[in-house]
């Protein structure tokens, strides 16, 4: 009877952590706090149209783009709302992020403290500041600059680029390839 009683015992505790293993590696992640949910960032990861009235697929980082229009590589903002190019100028170990609209060659001014660039190899986190253009209006910038020692590594990079628009906060990645000139 004892040996019957520890085995049903046993056998509902295995059961038990099978269920919550499965569960786990399922992938459930549901959210039960409603204190802080998680923000919602708009991403790249999908297709839309753009103003060009052009469909792109940006199911892969920095794909479906050609060249910006300062040679660098763009990566998408919020469904084609806005593009940022990355480019990066070695000898000054200096980053430059263009913000374009949803054509993908007009500098679009935004009100922004600074864009995050975080670079996966060598990992480098650098923040870039404000950096206006002469036809950008009075506090709005479409051109970021930052500088790090391990942008003097010449390199393809691949990274991600991150702002806050009027609120919205924004991701795009993005991964440079060699442009044929």
């Amino acid at each position: 009877m004892k040996i019957q009683s520890f085995t049903r015992r046993t056998s509902t505790f295995h059961v038990c952590v099978a269920i919550t293993c499965l569960a786990v590696f399922a992938g459930c992640k549901q959210n039960t706090t409603t204190d802080n949910p998680a923000p919602e960032v708009a991403d790249s990861t999908h297709d839309h149209a753009h103003a060009d009235g052009e469909a792109h697929d940006h199911s892969v980082l920095g794909h479906g783009h050609g060249a910006g229009p300062h040679d660098g590589t763009l990566a998408d903002w919020g469904g084609g709302k806005y593009h940022v190019e990355f480019t990066v100028d070695h000898d000054q170990q200096q980053a430059t992020v263009f913000v374009l609209g949803g054509d993908e060659k007009s500098p679009e001014p935004i009100a922004a403290e600074s864009i995050e660039l975080s670079i996966v190899s060598p990992e480098v986190l650098v923040t870039l500041t404000p950096s206006p253009l002469e036809s950008d209006p009075a506090g709005k910038s479409s051109r970021f600059i930052g500088t790090h020692e391990s942008l003097g590594v010449v390199q393809e990079y691949e990274g991600t680029l991150t702002g806050v628009i009027d609120g919205t906060p924004y991701s795009g990645d993005f991964l440079e390839e060699a442009h044929e000139h």
